[in-house]
């Protein structure tokens, strides 16, 4: 069945905590899996919380890629969503992986299919 996207809503637990904290490292990690992904970056905005935390969106040509770490807790949320071709899992697992996330949960929604349904 054909889709307008597919959007990938991922839970990290467990990461690198300095990691989670560098700005720098996290902003990297995100244009590089984009790319990795086969996207067209187009624009990147990240912010450093004070005392911590990495708030930021990559903004693709097929979609966006948006993270929010929690350092103190060890946790990232992050959204990878592709339109077209793009498999947005290769993106979402190379960020997890990146930032040492020991337990992870995803769900990949389809988009432009009509009312979405999650399971509780």
């Amino acid at each position: 069945m054909r889709t307008m996207g597919r959007h990938v809503i991922a839970e990290l637990w467990d990461c690198d905590l300095e990691k989670l904290n560098n700005v720098q490292f996290i902003e990297q990690t995100f244009v590089d899996a984009a790319l990795r992904s086969g996207a067209e970056v187009r624009e990147v905005t990240f912010h450093k919380f004070a005392p911590h935390g990495v708030s930021g969106v990559v903004i693709i040509s097929e979609s966006h890629l948006t993270i929010h770490s929690f350092p103190e807790h060890g946790y990232a949320s992050i959204d990878v969503y592709t339109c077209g071709d793009l498999d947005p899992t290769v993106a979402a697992n190379y960020i997890a992986e990146a930032l040492g996330a020991k337990m992870r949960e995803a769900v990949v929604v389809p988009r432009g299919m009509g009312p979405v349904i999650v399971g509780a």
